[in-house]
């Protein structure tokens, strides 16, 4: 049973893989999704439309420490061996992550003043895990060969969320020099569920004045899990109808709601040199819909038993030990369920860029426009981080982007993070009179081995972009 225990830990944790990497995404001249990773972005358009449901699709997976061909390599059957060898490499600061989005509108236009209005409605999921180095070896090992030896309930620590965010964002350009752009957001939240401050040990004394000469202490217990949007879809009587109408209605501010704030700049040191940076979800969630929690604590200290196994019948001159040792535990280590109100905040973001274009275009002259220098190439690099429970979390890229014609380019990226050292990614856009379309992908080296891959990341999109 531990070992069951042990490899489905490893498991889903490769499966709930944020990778979060919109390093292709962010600084891409010409494309309206530039705008939602920094409301400072220069825009070089007049309106955009995206088209619904296909304006933006994105999902990326990581594991920092992990894949599944260590668990399921066919050259070493032992798989027991493979799991165990999973959880002593692993730390507690390694970590899963899984993130999708999903754009259902997204429009823009540009005022009589010269400002960009931008509005849109997209649904997002993140999901985040480190791994539970402690209670994972308690499992699977046991504690026979860590006497002595705390175990840390303190490296049980996750959260994740399912919610529709409606959004507007202005962009205003300053001078020649500076842009600058901030957004609102609404979030009508549809699940959540955190565990990020447990604390807790447990350890095993070698005690030869105890009767089984060891004595085993549960100290401080208390974990702790809030969810919200849970309960009510585990309720067994009900329909998949019912279901179904409740979490449309949590999409529309049915459910819990929170409010954000996304701020960006652009600073043009020269024509064809400058800077970016923006901060992203400085937002807050109040859980106060369908919320249950569930805590685990107390502290406990037993020599240890023999108890009958409970599937023993008992006779009439039996003692019930494994009864007794229930209530036992049961008096001194309690288990609740309560329906508190709970807050939580959107894990903010940071990107901050540096960039270079070199081969200038040149354009018809047309006496009645006003000309900005614009190159056909351009270099930079690119810091994104974003706040975990612990740390934050951070991947740097470096990247080449070239536009090939006034309809075609394409944009490649080399980053570093805590899944690789070698994450290669690709984005290609294609535009057809008014309509555009982009594709873009990380680790493209993963997707020959998914297996042996420990992070993945894909996005779509199609728009209308309009210049006067």
């Amino acid at each position: 049973m531990r070992f069951y225990l042990s490899c489905l830990t490893i498991i889903l944790g490769i499966f709930l893989c944020q990778g979060q990497n919109k390093q292709l995404l962010y600084n891409v001249r010409g494309l309206p999704q530039s705008l939602l990773n920094n409301p400072g972005a220069n825009v070089n358009f007049d309106g955009h439309i995206g088209v619904p449901l296909f304006s933006k699709f994105h999902i990326s997976a990581g594991s920092s420490g992990v894949n599944l061909f260590d668990i399921f390599d066919e050259s070493k059957p032992d798989v027991n061996r493979k799991v165990s060898s999973a959880i002593r490499r692993l730390t507690r600061n390694d970590y899963f992550t899984l993130h999708q989005q999903l754009e259902v509108l997204s429009f823009g236009w540009r005022l009589k003043n010269g400002q960009y209005l931008s509005a849109g409605v997209y649904q997002e999921m993140d999901m985040f895990a480190y791994f539970p180095k402690d209670p994972a070896l308690l499992v699977n090992e046991g504690n026979n060969a860590y006497l002595n030896e705390p175990f840390d309930f303190s490296d049980v620590s996750f959260t994740g969320e399912i919610m529709t965010v409606y959004h507007l964002g202005i962009n205003k350009k300053i001078n020649n020099k500076l842009t600058i752009g901030a957004r609102g957001k609404l979030y009508s939240g549809i699940f959540n569920v955190a565990s990020t401050n447990n604390s807790g040990k447990f350890i095993t004394r070698d005690d030869p004045n105890t009767p089984n000469f060891y004595r085993h202490f549960a100290e401080n217990i208390d974990v702790r899990v809030n969810t919200s949007g849970y309960a009510s879809l585990n309720n067994t009587g009900r329909t998949v109808q019912e279901s179904t109408r409740d979490l449309l209605k949590r999409s529309f501010f049915g459910g819990n709601v929170g409010v954000g704030a996304d701020i960006g700049a652009t600073y043009n040191l020269e024509d064809n040199f400058r800077i970016t940076a923006s901060i992203l979800d400085i937002g807050i969630m109040y859980q106060q819909h369908d919320v249950e929690n569930y805590l685990y604590y107390g502290d406990y200290e037993t020599d240890g038993i023999e108890p009958l196994f409970p599937d023993v019948a008992p006779t009439d001159n039996t003692i019930p030990y494994w009864d007794l040792f229930e209530d036992e535990v049961d008096r001194n280590l309690k288990d609740e369920t309560l329906n508190e109100n709970y807050t939580t905040w959107r894990p903010v973001k940071f990107n901050a860029a540096i960039e270079f274009g070199f081969e200038e275009m040149f354009e018809i002259c047309d006496y009645r426009r006003t000309y900005k220098r614009r190159n056909y190439n351009l270099i930079g690099v690119h810091l994104f981080g974003v706040k975990r429970p612990r740390t934050m979390n951070y991947a740097l890229t470096a990247y080449y982007d070239r536009k090939f014609s006034n309809t075609f380019r394409a944009k490649i990226s080399y980053t570093v993070d805590d899944f690789s050292y070698y994450n290669v990614g690709l984005l290609v856009s294609k535009k057809i009179k008014k309509f555009n379309f982009y594709l873009a992908a990380d680790n493209l080296a993963g997707y020959l081995n998914l297996a042996k891959s420990q992070s993945a990341s894909i996005q779509f999109g199609m728009q209308f972009i309009f210049k006067k």
